[in-house]
């Protein structure tokens, strides 16, 4: 691996790092009603929705304000959503390409996926 393959590579590590410290300081809420887990930071809304079939939620869309990207907020709301999904006993189906990602990244939530994961 050449040294620009590899500061790239150390890079991304230390990005994930980052989000993953960040995201513990994120309060996230489940909002079962509108069926979406919310977060709120510096007066925005980041949003992780989902459609609740049966016993699996299928997470459809993350989104995460303009200005607040980068900060851990979509990690710590899929983080939330599929502890909720373990804590509950239900399946998950990552059809967001974020949460897709975000459970490739984080092996220990693999088992809860049902399908598109």
């Amino acid at each position: 691996m050449d040294n620009s393959s590899q500061d790239k590579s150390d890079q991304s590590e230390k990005l994930a790092d980052h989000v993953d410290k960040t995201s513990q300081e994120v309060n996230v809420v489940h909002d079962a009603e509108h069926n979406r887990f919310t977060a709120q930071v510096d007066g925005k809304t980041a949003v992780l929705e989902y459609m609740d079939v049966g016993n699996t939620y299928i997470f459809t869309h993350t989104e995460v304000p303009i200005g607040l990207e980068g900060q851990g907020i979509g990690g710590a709301l899929a983080k939330t959503g599929l502890e909720y999904v373990r804590d509950n006993n239900l399946t998950a189906a990552p059809l967001c390409p974020f949460v897709k990602a975000y459970i490739q990244r984080h092996p220990e939530y693999k088992e809860l996926v049902k399908m598109g994961g």
